[in-house]
């Protein structure tokens, strides 16, 4: 499994990972704080990556601009966890190294790993713990929305032969998706709204068109005295865009909707289009949607105003929704 962020990408460790394993985990300010000693050469390092970093759910931390691995996260699910999960939880695990702390990139690389779970692996409740004095992780895990459950004091952790109070925050899979934000776009927002549209029109839609079809979406996108007429609203967990609408207030007619595949599934567009309901009361909705698009606009309450249409390689059949 690879998971891709904004910046990073999420992939199993290899060994050639070793020497840039042991650059950032022989740092004392790394491993201890997470309850592991720091690495001692880069054999070492390989052979954690050959054992522990071998386990299920356990990913390199690399950025995109190179492929290095910079830190790790991990997820243990059910009785594989330190907690003794039942198989429907998991824990979270990460570490990162010194140099690139303070940029975001955990909290990144984390709500990925969260979006996996949930979503991928149906998990319902996630765990994170960290000890009492970590307070980068402490922070990290409250960017996240888990909320605090527990401490635990006097734990023996024998990796680093010290007793610690650990702390627990969770987080379940109804409060993930009730923190997806539905709000109108900024302007540059908007920006990333469009370039969304086009890569899941790519991936979902476009396959049921000609290459004519795809060339007249292309040029729609680059339409500005087109688009200057749409208002778009977006879905968004944390800062990264995962769905889009984008609506003319003047005959009250959707003009894209479309959310990131990985949030397929999840109830995010269904969200999205009651928060545009909401700023837009009043009469009916139209659409023209794709073949792809046309379960989901049944299953809004839309209906077909005529049979399905082709224009300038463009598959589409007329709906709409009485208010």
């Amino acid at each position: 499994m690879i998971l891709t962020t904004e910046r990073l990408v999420l992939r199993p460790w290899e060994d050639r990972d070793a020497e840039s394993l042991y650059e950032y985990a022989k740092d004392e300010r790394v491993g201890p704080a997470a309850g592991w000693p720091p690495h001692t050469d880069v054999e070492n390092s390989r052979q954690i990556i050959r054992t522990v970093f071998a386990a299920e759910e356990t990913y390199a931390v690399c950025r995109k601009e190179d492929g290095r691995a910079i830190g790790c996260v991990s997820l243990m699910r059910g009785s594989r966890s330190r907690l003794k999960l039942p198989e429907t939880e998991g824990e979270l695990g990460c570490w990162l190294g010194v140099p690139f702390w303070g940029q975001g990139i955990i909290p990144e690389a984390l709500r990925e790993l969260i979006r996996h779970a949930f979503r991928d692996l149906e998990l319902q409740t996630l765990w994170y713990g960290w000890f009492d004095g970590n307070e980068k992780s402490a922070r990290v895990q409250g960017k996240l929305g888990f909320s605090y459950d527990r401490a635990e004091p006097d734990v023996w952790w024998p990796l680093v032969n010290e007793t610690h109070t650990h702390h627990f925050s969770k987080l379940t899979r109804e409060a993930w998706l009730n923190g997806f934000q539905y709000r109108r776009c900024t302007s540059a927002e908007s920006q990333a709204a469009l370039q969304l549209a086009w890569e899941v029109f790519l991936e979902y839609e476009s396959p049921d068109y000609s290459p004519e079809g795809t060339e007249t979406f292309r040029r729609f996108l680059r339409d500005e005295n087109s688009l200057s007429r749409i208002e778009y609203a977006g879905a968004f967990d944390g800062k990264q865009l995962i769905g889009m609408i984008g609506f003319r207030p003047s005959d009250r007619h959707i003009c894209f909707f479309f959310v990131k595949g990985s949030y397929h599934r999840l109830g995010v567009g269904t969200r999205l289009f009651r928060a545009v309901l909401e700023r837009y009361p009043g009469g009916p909705l139209t659409v023209n949607s794709s073949p792809y698009g046309l379960p989901f606009y049944k299953s809004l309450g839309f209906t077909e105003e005529d049979s399905e249409q082709t224009v300038h390689g463009i598959r589409f059949t007329p709906m709409i929704l009485h208010m």
